[in-house]
């Protein structure tokens, strides 16, 4: 593990909510993992024996439905981390997890962990904010699909990924758009055309790339009242 790898995984919210000692045991005995795009980290029902935290690229949590229709729960990228509370209760993971580009991942193993958390208690909290912040991203997906339309839907993760928080500015799309889709709960018909309405809206999308005309204004259409939002759409 570099000094890099070690900087990363330490500021993580996982690691950087427990005692610095802790943080550097845990990571003494963790291992990095190279794992090209495509590749499965884990599979739904596996056994959870490990913690991951992401120090490059990106990947995904997704559910297999009783009819093969895949899900996707959560997209995680530098610095955050997955796994935490299944791993802690010997249990399954309820999700599989891929690889959508290269990635470089921290292993943790949970029974490490485990041991950590009984020698001090305060390692614990750590994993309640990192379980915390996991609950709060679903809750928040789940009242996007309530409450806005796709396109707005559609703006609001534009906005999440822009560098720049007021005029004009270009965002890459950091995985392809089918996986878009999936984590806004789009057909990938649907994302093709919230990026059309979107035009009105300042946005022209080229290949991985969409460009802003202004920040402020796509803002102001994402958060706009849903019943309106509605009428523009149809």
């Amino acid at each position: 593990m570099t000094p890099e790898h070690r900087s990363i995984a330490a500021s993580s919210l996982l690691l950087s909510s427990a005692p610095a000692e802790v943080a550097a045991a845990l990571l003494d005995t963790a291992h990095v993992k190279s794992v090209g795009r495509g590749a499965t980290i884990f599979l739904q029902g596996e056994a959870a024996r490990a913690i991951y935290i992401v120090i490059d690229g990106w990947v995904k949590l997704y559910r297999i439905a009783p009819n093969g229709a895949e899900a996707v729960v959560a997209v995680f990228t530098r610095g955050q981390s997955f796994g935490e509370a299944v791993a802690l209760r010997h249990d399954v993971y309820p999700v599989a997890a891929e690889a959508v580009t290269d990635c470089i991942l921290v292993r943790i193993e949970a029974a490490t962990m485990l041991r950590q958390i009984e020698q001090d208690p305060r390692v614990a909290v750590a994993i309640l904010s990192a379980t915390f912040v996991h609950l709060h991203a679903l809750v928040g997906q789940i009242e996007q699909l309530k409450a806005q339309t796709g396109a707005q839907r559609v703006a609001e993760f534009l906005l999440e990924l822009a560098p720049c928080v007021s005029g004009a500015c270009t965002v890459v799309l950091p995985y392809d758009k089918s996986l878009i889709a999936g984590r806004l709960g789009m057909k990938p018909e649907s994302l093709s055309r919230a990026f059309v309405r979107l035009r009105d809206h300042g946005v022209t999308v080229r290949q991985n790339h969409a460009a802003i005309a202004d920040v402020a204004a796509l803002r102001q259409f994402a958060d706009e009242d849903a019943s309106s939002a509605w009428g523009q759409a149809l």
